[in-house]
């Protein structure tokens, strides 16, 4: 280690990645990761204040997260062609400056309008952040400790997601809700020159960017979360929500006949020929759906219908989403030795069956005791469910391949948080759900069956996953 903090950080790159210790390049790839992924929930313990504060509506809040996710889920892909092209360490610290000036630009919100687009802006750092994470990771780590150190980093991922609505709630509660986007400066600050001291740059293939590609699967995916977003408002049958569905089908069409015939697709379709990665994206876009969907509701029902401050209410959903933080980390080391096949399908039934109590014991007047089982059985399985669905993305896959097969996995995860806000926030408003104690249990236990039949359908995916087992 003397050795290395005497070289010059500009000669960093040439220096054999053997000298950088495990532990200093899971840092220098998951902090900044884990501001990403704080920022998914951070706003959760927070919506109830920025909406008076604001003045704004439910639609408004729905975009306040689907502003951020849509924009993270889109240009995932993107980013990962680019950094192959121009250097993933390089456009990996872009990602980090623009994400660190979006943050300033949320924390100067006066207005809804000006606090959704900060936060588009956000989205846009954020997704060449978390797929080059992982690439840069799975760079750095000898490839017989590849599946313990994306443990790890899911794990971070697990406090990322953790911590989100009790630093929200923290924040909001001990000094205003513009606070929880300053806290990223500081991050950024230590983040960026760790970075360039501890992961050497890398290159995939140097192809050109898919303009066309990106705007077809951008138009997709917003024009599929718009019409979901306004269906209750508008009417599931007017023009404006009809019109929106079907340019996201002949969107969506038209993307992959674009992939098929270009010669540098941003999504590569030959990636889906092998099973465990086709799978894993099935589980990640069905489980993102359910689980973060009910998270958005869950968070605001501690506040609204239990009587919650903030920070309360952000503590309180530490027994589920602290539990990724221990289990995933343990799930890595399992993978190698039991298959991934075992953990997934533990994992997304534990949270399927979580989801499913929880709709049931949810009533006035239910205490907080009475859900913390639920929640505890949510956040393992969620544990369960994190390192081996990213294992199994970079399982047959070659170096090269990685930063793309990692954001097409991530694109379709956050394409699965907005599906899931907007899916189950409509679910809720249609069975008459509205933001008081008396009626927001009336639209939240439709809404969580609703989330619980989509982790389903991940469950089931994960039955025709195989059985890998890493080198170990």
């Amino acid at each position: 280690m003397a050795v290395l903090t005497e070289l010059p950080v500009r000669r960093l790159d040439r220096v054999d990645r053997r000298l950088v210790p495990l532990w200093l390049a899971m840092l220098a790839a998951s902090l900044p990761m884990f501001m990403a992924t704080l920022d998914n929930l951070v706003m959760t313990s927070a919506l109830p204040v920025i909406s008076v504060d604001l003045h704004a509506s439910i639609g408004q809040l729905q975009w306040f997260v689907n502003a951020y996710t849509l924009c993270f889920a889109t240009l995932m892909l993107s980013a990962s062609t680019l950094g192959d092209r121009f250097g993933r360490r390089r456009m990996f610290l872009a990602g980090i400056a623009l994400f660190t000036v979006a943050s300033i630009g949320s924390a100067l919100s006066t207005t809804p309008a000006m606090l959704i687009a900060a936060r588009a802006f956000q989205g846009v750092g954020a997704a060449a952040v978390m797929p080059l994470s992982l690439a840069l990771l799975a760079g750095a780590v000898p490839e017989a400790k590849r599946a313990l150190a994306i443990g790890v980093w899911g794990g971070v991922a697990g406090l990322g997601v953790a911590l989100g609505p009790v630093v929200g709630g923290a924040v909001v509660d001990g000094v205003s809700w513009q606070a929880i986007f300053w806290l990223n400066v500081p991050v950024a600050v230590v983040a960026i020159p760790l970075v360039l001291f501890a992961l050497r740059e890398s290159y995939g293939r140097p192809v050109p960017l898919d303009v066309a590609g990106v705007l077809l699967a951008g138009g997709a995916v917003f024009a599929s979360v718009w019409g979901i977003v306004h269906g209750n408002d508008d009417g599931w049958t007017s023009t404006n929500v009809g019109g929106s569905l079907i340019a996201a089908g002949v969107l969506f069409a038209a993307f992959i006949v674009r992939e098929q015939r270009t010669n540098h697709p941003v999504l590569p379709l030959r990636l889906f020929r092998s099973r465990s990665f086709s799978i894993a994206n099935v589980i990640g876009l069905a489980f993102s759906l359910g689980m973060f969907g009910a998270v958005f509701l869950l968070s605001q029902y501690l506040q609204i219908a239990m009587g919650y401050t903030p920070l309360q209410a952000g503590i309180r959903t530490l027994p589920w989403t602290a539990a990724p933080m221990v289990v995933a980390p343990i799930a890595g080391v399992l993978a190698p030795r039991v298959g991934l096949r075992s953990l997934l399908v533990s994992g997304l039934t534990l949270q399927a069956l979580a989801l499913g109590w929880m709709a049931l014991i949810v009533v006035p007047g239910v205490s907080y005791a009475e859900v913390v089982p639920a929640f505890i059985m949510a956040g393992v399985g969620m544990g369960l469910t994190f390192a081996p669905s990213a294992t199994a993305v970079l399982a047959d896959m070659p170096d090269a391949d990685h930063a793309t097969a990692s954001s097409a996995n991530s694109t379709l995860r956050e394409i699965g948080v907005s599906m899931g806000v907007a899916t189950l926030t409509a679910v809720f408003l249609g069975f008459g759900g509205t933001l008081t104690p008396a009626g927001y249990v009336d639209g939240l236990r439709p809404a969580l069956l609703a989330g619980v039949a989509a982790v389903a359908v991940a469950a089931i995916a994960a039955l025709f996953m195989p059985s890998i087992r890493e080198k170990s």
